[in-house]
C-alpha cells in the first residue's frame, strides 16, 4: 500500500503545468490591415477592430456570402479571405491566438451541405492548423465554430520580430442533391455588426535583453 501510495505521488510530481498567459498589457494596441485578398472580402468590406480590455479583435465582414441556386454564379459556391493584419503591440509583450470564434448564418435546403474552413499564423511559419467544420441541409439558422487552443500548444509572436499576422477563411457550398431550383447559402458577413468573427489574444512578456 505504502509503495502504491509513494508511486501516486511521483506520478503527481512529474505531471508539468502549463504556463498561465499573462494579463494583457495595459497601453494601447492598434492593427493595421496591410492586405486584404479574396472573393468574400472585397476592399472596404472587411474592419477589424480592438476590444477596449485589450483580450481580443474582432473582423466583421459586409460581403462574405457563398451560394448556389439559380441567381447563383459559378463562382459562387465558393468564398474566401485573406487578411493580412499588422499587429502594433506595447514594448515588452508578445501575442499569441488562444481561441477564434466564426459566426454567420446559414441556409441550406436538403441534400446541400456547406463547408467552413480557417487558420491563422505569423508571417514566415506554416498554415499547418487549418480546422473544417461541415453542416448538410435541411438547415436555416445561425452557426457558429470556436478553434480552441491549448496554452501548452500557442504559437507566439517571436520578440524584436517584425512578423504579419494571416487570417485565411473559407465558405463553400455544395448543392449535393438538393432542389436546383432552389437556394443554398452559407454568410459570415454581416451588415450590423451582429456576426464578428472573434480572435482572443494570449499574452506573454518578452524577456528583457
Amino acid at each position: 500500500m505504502i509503495s502504491m501510495l509513494a508511486a501516486a505521488g511521483l506520478a503527481l510530481s512529474t505531471i508539468v503545468v502549463p504556463p498561465a498567459a499573462d494579463p494583457p498589457p495595459t497601453g494601447q494596441i492598434t492593427i493595421d490591415v496591410v492586405t486584404v485578398n479574396g472573393s468574400g472580402c472585397r476592399i472596404g468590406t472587411a474592419a477589424v477592430a480592438v476590444s477596449p480590455d485589450n483580450k481580443a479583435f474582432t473582423v466583421t465582414y459586409s460581403e462574405y456570402l457563398a451560394q448556389v441556386g439559380p441567381q447563383a454564379l459559378p463562382t459562387d459556391f465558393r468564398k474566401n479571405c485573406q487578411l493580412n493584419l499588422r499587429v502594433n503591440v506595447p514594448s515588452g509583450f508578445t501575442y499569441g491566438i488562444a481561441q477564434a470564434d466564426y459566426r454567420g448564418f446559414a441556409h441550406l435546403e436538403k441534400g446541400a451541405k456547406g463547408t467552413q474552413r480557417a487558420s491563422y499564423y505569423f508571417q514566415g511559419l506554416s498554415d499547418n492548423d487549418q480546422r473544417t467544420k461541415t453542416w448538410n441541409g435541411a438547415l436555416s439558422d445561425t452557426w457558429q465554430v470556436t478553434h480552441k487552443t491549448d496554452v501548452a500548444s500557442i504559437v507566439y509572436h517571436p520578440c524584436g520580430a517584425k512578423r504579419n499576422f494571416n487570417i485565411n477563411t473559407e465558405l463553400r457550398v455544395d448543392k449535393g442533391t438538393s432542389d436546383p431550383k432552389k437556394t443554398s447559402f452559407m454568410a459570415m458577413d454581416s451588415t450590423d455588426g451582429s456576426f464578428e468573427t472573434i480572435y482572443h489574444f494570449a499574452w506573454k512578456k518578452c524577456p528583457k535583453p
